[in-house]
Order: C-alpha cells, then structure tokens, then sequence
C-alpha cells in the first residue's frame, strides 16, 4: 500500500479567499468591524468586486455579510483569517529582522504566505524566535549578508 501523502501547502483556499479572509480579520482586529469600503481600499479594487467576493464568502460559509452593515467572519472564515494572518506577521518578521527593504518584503511575503506549509511555517518561526532572542547571531548573519551583495 503507497505510504499517504502528506499535505505540503498549509492552505486549502485559493490565494484571493485568503487575501481577503486576512483583510476582513485584520480589520476587525484593528477598527472592531470591517466593511466593503475599507476592504477595497486596502486590496486597492472596487467595491463591486469587493461585493462580489463577499457574497461568494457568504454562501461559503466564511462570512456573514449584511448590505449597508458589513462583514463578520465566521469560525470557519475566523480560523482561515488568523491562520493567514499568522503567516503574514512570522513571515515579515523574519525578512524585516535582516533589514530588507519594507517593499522588497511586502512582495515576497505576499508571495510566499500563500504557499507555505504549516510544518514549514513552524520551522520559520523558531527561527525567527531565536533570530529575535540572539542579537550576537543577527549582527553576524546580517554582517555575513551584506557581504554576499
């Protein structure tokens, strides 16, 4: 019998539900409700299609949109959200911490968080995590990255 294949991506959802799940978390997070107008502006497209997505959300279990009132995540959109979200910050951290360039960081992160496997994301944050806690080593690997440039 083949040996079960084990998941390599972390994500089940097609890139655009995530960017929008994580937009609508972190709007909560940050304002306490997120709506149409906001999301846009921070995905930089129209509200229609704003709309059109968070109508799709809601029949799909991830959202509960009420025209004119706004968007609320679901536990299942809630669980999608923060797990993006996680993504994103252990991803930025990481990169930032070498002293990237903010827009340098902001596109690959946006490339990689969508295609990254938990176990993977697991291994980056320990490595963050003791990156962050061992300046002596930061200094050291910094020094040695600026010499490959």
């Amino acid at each position: 019998m083949p040996a079960k294949r084990q998941e390599t991506t972390a994500h089940v959802h097609s890139p655009a539900i995530e960017d929008y799940l994580e937009q609508i978390h972190n709007l909560i997070a940050l304002k306490g409700y997120a709506r149409v107008v906001d999301i846009a502006k921070n995905l930089e497209i129209s509200q229609a299609s704003v709309t059109n997505m968070i109508q799709r959300l809601d029949a799909e279990g991830f959202v509960v949109y009420e025209r004119y009132r706004g968007v609320v995540l679901t536990e299942k959109g809630g669980k999608v959200g923060s797990e993006i979200a996680r993504r994103h910050e252990v991803l930025t951290r990481l990169l930032a911490g070498f002293g990237l360039d903010p827009k340098t960081v902001h596109e690959d992160v946006e490339g990689m968080e969508h295609h990254i496997s938990r176990q993977t994301l697991d291994v980056l944050t320990l490595l963050m995590e003791e990156l962050e806690g061992n300046s002596e080593l930061m200094r050291k690997l910094k020094r040695k990255l600026a010499q490959r440039t």
